[in-house]
């Protein structure tokens, strides 16, 4: 599964920079596929391609957030997943809509990362 972010954010800050996927960003700031990957471009699942540095929209306004196709729930990097180890409030949870096996997060994180 992946992580995310619930309205309890308090927009610290301190699950951003620990990302080893790049996948969490500020609310309001748009984000990159290539941001934090070796990605060139990304084939969506209704089959568009779309260039890896083209911006995206924000998927908050208001809270930081995770894009869930970037999560690997830090599988292949660390043991657990390090925006929930250091976010104050508990914020960063399992995403329930969003359930994925530890293999299909280290082929996401392979894919992402070319290892």
């Amino acid at each position: 599964m992946a992580i995310m972010i619930t309205d309890e954010c308090i927009n610290c800050g301190a699950c951003e920079p620990e990302c080893p996927n790049t996948a969490i960003y500020e609310g309001g700031i748009e984000w990159t596929w290539a941001g934090g990957t070796s990605l060139k471009e990304v084939t969506l699942e209704d089959g568009t391609v779309v260039d890896a540095l083209e911006k995206q929209e924000p998927l908050s306004e208001e809270f930081y957030y995770i894009v869930t196709d970037k999560c690997t729930e830090c599988t292949g990097f660390h043991e657990e997943p390090q925006c929930a180890a250091v976010c104050p409030v508990d914020c960063c949870v399992d995403d329930p809509d969003h359930r994925e096996t530890e293999d299909e997060l280290l082929a996401k994180k392979i894919k992402m990362h070319g290892e």
